[in-house]
């Protein structure tokens, strides 16, 4: 994929620096204030076995100790775990929410990163208790990540999740007051998301990969089929049950290849109406022509939803 140098004037924004299995990526994306987004870069490097080297790379080649760098958590390393909000003041909530984790996590709490995520309230039903998201890791792995892009000498700010990259990227969808369901395959297997007004407000994961779906014969695929189904419609259910003020406008499929029939199947089996997204539609591909491509926008699907974090002012 064409790499282009990042320019020195946008330092100050976010550029998204991933690392997977087998390569690091680099997504960078501008907000022109009207129409599409633009995507600037969307460029990947081999990681051959040495992840600081392929970061390295990225740095020299994109000239990224200019910008403020975030980066995605594997989904082995952190937990998600929606909880009863604490009834404490806000400055005290994360301590309030680390203390009830202890329950929740096979190590200890005291060695554990945590950050929280607030569920938007339900208006109508004002005497429902709040929930949060509470998000951890362990400090091992935090420490490792910077450590790597300290070695790199890239400026790491945030650490971000699949979840709330997810969310920017169906954001971009959103209409009128309804609800989005978005659901998307990877290595790590399914995540499906519910946001409405650009919050995250229900997360599932679905133990079958896009390697899965994809690799698997016909009769195996069906069997796939009927499971995402029925976690799909559970949670469909759920959603109208937790959050009955918001109706759900559709169920947005993320990129898959043509011929899978996943869309088609799902839109014959569910409740709401099921689209199949192409990221075209709300991006500017114009500097980055590759990713008007299915295949390219199923790859870089995680990175560009963390490019699209909009830091606060």
């Amino acid at each position: 994929m064409r790499s282009r140098l990042l320019s020195r004037q946008r330092a100050a924004e976010l550029a998204a620096v991933n690392l997977f299995n087998d390569r690091a990526e680099v997504g960078h994306i501008r907000r022109n204030g009207s129409g599409r987004p633009v995507v600037d870069v969307c460029a990947q490097f081999p990681n051959a076995g040495d992840p600081v080297e392929a970061l390295q790379r990225l740095r020299r080649e994109l000239h990224l100790e200019r910008f403020r760098c975030s980066t995605l958590l594997p989904a082995r390393q952190y937990q998600l775990q929606l909880i009863d909000a604490p009834n404490v003041p806000e400055a005290e909530m994360k301590s309030a929410v680390r203390w009830r984790l202890k329950d929740f996590l096979e190590y200890a709490v005291e060695t554990a990163t945590v950050d929280v995520l607030a569920v938007p309230a339900d208006q109508v039903a004002a005497s429902r208790g709040r929930s949060v998201y509470a998000v951890s890791a362990r400090n091992h792995d935090i420490e490792s990540r910077m450590k790597m892009f300290a070695q790199a000498k890239i400026p790491l700010r945030v650490i971000e999740i699949a979840e709330m990259a997810q969310r920017n990227l169906a954001a971009l969808f959103e209409s009128d007051q309804r609800a989005l369901a978005m659901l998307s395959f990877s290595e790590e297997g399914g995540l499906l998301t519910f946001t409405a007004r650009g919050e995250l407000y229900l997360s599932r994961r679905i133990d079958i990969s896009l390697d899965q779906l994809i690799g698997v014969h016909a009769e195996m695929r069906d069997q796939l089929f009927e499971r995402i189904a029925l976690e799909l419609q559970r949670s469909l259910d759920h959603f109208d049950r937790q959050f009955s003020n918001i109706p759900l406008a559709r169920v947005l499929l993320a990129p898959l290849p043509d011929e899978l029939g996943l869309a088609a199947y799902l839109a014959g089996n569910l409740s709401a109406p099921v689209e199949s997204v192409n990221l075209g539609d709300v991006l500017d591909f114009h500097e980055v022509p590759e990713l008007r491509e299915t295949a390219e926008q199923i790859l870089r699907w995680r990175t560009l939803g963390a490019a699209l974090r909009v830091e606060p002012a």
